[in-house]
């Protein structure tokens, strides 16, 4: 594998080590690793009295980049650079602005291979001690796992929130945060953006879903704790979000402003308990929500720019006093009532500290600098955020070595330990729902000729996909012939009648199912297919909801996901290698009335 100079992580980095070193002399030293660093304040407190105002903004920034390297990345990269930011690479960009972090996305072309990452998040904590007065960065990502994953193979990807869920191990847990966490290091990347605190009650809810443990708000504390200690013990700060809570919407914060109708009551009993645990189990980071919840503010302002929410019940009801950074200021629920102007300064006024990826660069942080020059906001204000950014680089040992090593990846990321913990954890999780005269687990002698059909939703976190061709893959390890069909999330009529006719050639049929709804055409296929009289077996790949839709079904399966560690998981249990152990984290409701139970939480069968 090659690398360019500045896309390595190797040993170049060792005399801008030093430069930090000798900037920051003292700071690391007097804090202790995984401890507060509240009792020496003072020795940060120098460093920001040293600080311009420019450089304090800067620090409250955390900003997207396009390309996979600081320096050298691609045309079409830097063309997106001038393009949103009037700067050809990510050097150029922490030092105009003086940032304090950046996120990588898929999108932006951070993540292609753990080397590369690894050089990437070098390449940027130089760029930025190499700068007058130069501070080490956060680089940090959304590895949620399951559906949310920016790092894809060959590192180590596990099951999603509400898999956990229905695996209901604290212990797998605390070893997913802590392989993840090693993992995430090892690249360079040291404040994760998981996990989901948020209780998901409503099954019509479009954003958080199977991001979350689940709907009994006590087990998804317990899950959110556990997690949060395998990656703070592994030197990663996890993030619990979002605050106040968005399990109870069916808007779409990224596309518009949900409203959260919660009482107090609601909220302090469904909602509260997952932060709160976060909070005591010693947190690093919160993330806000772009929400309304009029019954703990009734300005009309969304959570994430609100004083009594992010002060009043975070900061002083909670006791929180660790970061609070903003989810992605560029979302539309967070940009409905004002402008991009406006919202970094209300969201510091409210309380927050980090304000992430704003849609533009330059006018938030013209704003927040004008802000403090015209009196709207004091310098002493910024100390405090600033104070708690450097507070929590200092925890994470960024001032003492930023850099990571081209061996360090090879000795931690996607190893076979690692690979294989993920497979156990994934077992534990698959779910059966139905199992009406013992359908399952399927037979290599009575049925060894198998058709895969179904939903192949572009793949969520880099693995190899699509789904129905993963399962046949697997399928066909196990002892089958397993033959892979896909006929889309929306079924076309010829679609149908293809997967009608291979039926016919097939000893039994597996369809994955993906969101099905009253007017879903998979409901088509399915019904289709139970009419041929060979055997269905259904797996659903994202919401367990979807057996309620189609009750003619006797074998019926909940992955929580279709990233591969679960879909090999599935058909482990499909065919009987392993016994389903999964229990539901959320109830699903009966589709002819959703006032009734059809399945209750801890609901899962066994063979």
């Amino acid at each position: 594998m090659q690398h360019t100079s500045t896309g390595g992580a190797g040993n170049s980095a060792v005399p801008s080590r030093r430069t930090v070193l000798a900037a920051t002399a003292g700071v690391t030293a007097a804090l202790a690793v995984g401890g507060t660093a509240h009792a020496h304040d003072d020795r940060i407190r120098r460093i920001i009295s040293r600080m311009t105002l420019e450089e304090k903004v800067g620090q409250l920034f955390t900003s997207r980049v396009y390309g996979h390297s600081a320096t050298e990345p691609d045309q079409a990269d830097i063309d997106a650079n001038l393009r949103e930011f009037g700067v050809r690479t990510a050097a150029e960009l922490i030092s105009k602005y003086r940032l304090g972090g950046v996120i990588y996305f898929v999108w932006a072309h951070n993540t292609r291979d753990p080397h590369q990452i690894a050089g990437l998040s070098n390449g940027i904590q130089r760029a930025s001690l190499e700068l007058p007065r130069g501070l080490p960065m956060l680089v940090s990502t959304d590895q949620e796992h399951g559906i949310v994953a920016r790092v894809g193979k060959p590192a180590t990807l596990f099951p999603g929130a509400m898999a956990m869920g229905a695996g209901g191990s604290r212990s797998d847990a605390r070893t997913l945060g802590r392989i993840s966490g090693a993992e995430l290091r090892a690249m360079g990347i040291r404040q994760d953006y998981t996990p989901v605190a948020d209780v998901n009650v409503n099954p019509a809810n479009p954003v958080i879903g199977v991001r979350s443990f689940g709907a009994d708000p006590d087990a998804v504390a317990d899950l959110v704790t556990a997690e949060v200690a395998g990656y703070q013990r592994s030197g990663v700060s996890a993030t619990a979000k979002h605050f106040p809570g968005h399990g109870d919407t069916e808007v779409d914060s990224h596309y518009g402003f949900p409203v959260i109708t919660h009482t107090r009551e609601q909220w302090e009993s469904l909602d509260a308990p997952p932060f709160r645990a976060a909070v005591e189990a010693g947190i690093d980071s919160i993330m806000t929500a772009h929400i309304l919840v009029p019954a703990l503010d009734d300005s009309g302002d969304p959570a994430t720019l609100s004083r009594p929410i992010l002060t009043g019940i975070l900061r002083e009801r909670l006791g929180y006093d660790g970061v609070v950074v903003t989810d992605a200021l560029d979302m539309a629920g967070v940009r409905t009532k004002y402008g991009d102007d406006r919202v970094p300064v209300l969201a510091l006024k409210a309380g927050v500290d980090v304000l992430l990826n704003a849609p533009k660069l330059d006018v938030a942080w013209n704003a927040v600098r004008d802000a403090v020059l015209n009196g709207e906001l004091t310098e002493e204000r910024l100390d405090e955020s600033v104070l708690r950014v450097l507070r929590l680089k200092a925890k994470l040992g960024l001032f003492d070595d930023p850099y990571v090593s081209e061996r360090g990846v090879d000795r931690t990321v996607g190893t076979r330990s690692h690979l294989a913990a993920a497979d156990r954890i994934a077992e534990r999780t698959t779910t059966l729902l139905v199992n009406e005269g013992r359908a399952l687990p399927l037979s290599r002698r009575e049925h060894p000729r198998l058709l895969v059909v179904g939903a192949d939703p572009a793949s969520p976190s880099g693995t190899t996909g699509p789904p129905t061709g993963v399962l046949a893959g697997a399928l066909t390890e196990l002892g089958f012939t397993a033959t892979a069909l896909s006929t889309g999330i929306n079924p076309t009529a010829a679609a149908v009648e293809q997967a009608v006719t291979a039926a016919g050639e097939a000893d039994a049929v597996v369809v994955a199912t993906y969101n099905v709804t009253a007017s879903s055409a998979q409901r088509t296929l399915v019904e289709r297919l139970l009419a041929t009289g060979r055997p269905v077996v259904a797996l659903a790949i994202r919401n367990p909801y979807d057996v309620a839709q189609l009750p003619g079904v006797r074998a019926y399966l909940a992955a929580y996901s279709w990233t591969d560690v679960e879909v090999r998981a599935a058909a482990r249990v499909i065919a009987g290698r392993v016994r389903p152990r999964g229990k539901l984290p959320v109830p699903v409701q009966r589709a002819d009335d959703p006032t009734r139970v059809l399945y209750p939480i801890g609901h899962g069968l066994s063979y």
